[in-house]
């Protein structure tokens, strides 16, 4: 049995995570080994979040006043939860990959910006492009017109470069 002030230490730390968490994904891990655990919970820290093997009545009272308040109904059985910081995809992404990778284990739901996911809704997030994907190609988008500039310009100038070469060469034959 867990003393009281350590199920209070493991409440204000699941608060804490939550509160400064933008999305939180629920997965079912029955069946992982604790290599398995701790290699899911590496991938994720990589990506800034976390992941926590919880009791659900903690997480329940954890998440209370929290954007993750509505979670609390699908805190049943062994779950796990998926916590995202930096970015709202990217825990989405790791738990989708170690799924599929070792074919155990599921997305059972998540909450974002106070809504709660469904299953593929979850999924669905874990699909989209990351937050370095999504920059680099707004960054490609606003370069291309100005590189298309730059190179009619140049298109220009060096037609014009060869016809004065060419009136050149023809007055001196």
């Amino acid at each position: 049995m867990a003393t009281k002030a350590f199920k209070s230490e493991k409440i204000e730390t699941m608060k804490a995570k939550a509160q400064k968490a933008q999305v939180a994904i629920l997965t079912e891990y029955k069946g992982y080994s604790v290599d398995e655990i701790t290699s899911l919970r590496r991938s994720i820290q990589q990506s800034g979040g976390d992941y926590m093997v919880t009791k659900n009545t903690l997480a329940k009272i954890a998440f209370k006043g929290t954007d993750f308040e509505v979670l609390a109904d699908s805190l049943t059985g062994p779950v796990a939860i998926a916590f995202g910081f930096e970015d709202q995809v990217s825990p989405a992404k790791a738990v989708s990959k170690f799924i599929k990778d070792t074919k155990k284990g599921a997305i059972l739901c998540g909450a974002l910006d106070g809504k709660l996911l469904t299953a593929k809704e979850a999924e669905a997030l874990a699909k989209m492009p990351s937050k370095e994907e999504l920059i680099a190609k707004l960054l490609g988008s606003v370069k291309s017109p100005a590189s298309g500039i730059a190179n009619s310009i140049n298109a220009v100038m060096s037609q014009l470069t060869r016809t004065m070469a060419a009136v050149r060469d023809s007055k001196a034959a």
